[in-house]
């Protein structure tokens, strides 16, 4: 064993402009960025809910925050964030353990890779 391989795991985050762009035509600049706000909020605060929920082994509220995930998600157009947030929730339907812990994980890495992404577009006009 004299070789050690060292796995990166980022992955490419994407949010969906064009739905931001639609949801800017809807509520307007104030509104939109409203919203916006709102949701990065409360991205924040169920990331480390879910994360707090799965220590505890409370998986009836864990698949509850993670639905939450997806509504949030959808709404600002964070889709691989939804995506991962269904994965998790068919872990836990599964009763797969293990497999919710590696999903679990990649949703927050996914999560707080979706925030930069939202921060870093505030700076563009839409």
């Amino acid at each position: 064993m004299d070789q050690v391989l060292k796995i990166r795991l980022k992955e490419t985050v994407h949010v969906d402009q064009d739905r931001l762009a639609a949801l800017y035509a809807e509520l307007g600049d104030t509104g939109a960025e409203d919203v916006v706000c709102r949701a990065m909020e409360e991205l924040a605060l169920r990331l480390s809910h879910c994360s707090r929920l799965h220590s505890s082994s409370n998986l009836t509220e864990l698949r509850k925050c993670a639905r939450s995930l997806i509504a949030i998600g959808d709404q600002i157009g964070m889709h691989v964030l939804t995506r991962v947030a269904r994965d998790v929730i068919s872990a836990i339907d599964t009763g797969d353990g293990p497999a919710l812990s590696a999903t679990l994980a990649r949703l927050i890495r996914i999560g707080e890779q979706s925030l930069t992404a939202i921060w870093d577009l505030q700076d563009i006009t839409i």
